[in-house]
């Protein structure tokens, strides 16, 4: 199953130091993903000053529970950068 992970960072004053504390492990795990087949697609989400306040990754696992187990031990996640995450289940025309 394809999914589109959309994750928007914190909004307090600390919240770009979390992000980049845990950039590079997120960017390891994130090639261990492609690697093993399972990112799709990923990138940050700039605001108007082009400052990273948010992730967009398209993946694709077996199943909701795989992406899940996967979801919780992103750094992304154990280090509380991303607080506003949603999943929704896709189908990519090209991928």
């Amino acid at each position: 199953m394809q999914f589109m992970i959309t994750a928007y960072d914190g909004k307090d004053a600390g919240a770009l130091d979390r992000r980049l504390s845990v950039r590079e492990a997120h960017i390891e795990g994130a090639k261990q993903l492609k690697d093993s087949g399972h990112l799709i697609a990923g990138g940050a989400i700039l605001d108007e000053a082009e400052q990273m306040i948010g992730s967009t990754m398209f993946v694709e696992f077996d199943s909701k529970v795989e992406l899940d187990l996967w979801l919780a031990s992103d750094p992304y996640v154990t280090g509380n950068v991303w607080q506003d995450i949603s999943v929704l289940p896709i189908r990519l025309a090209i991928k």
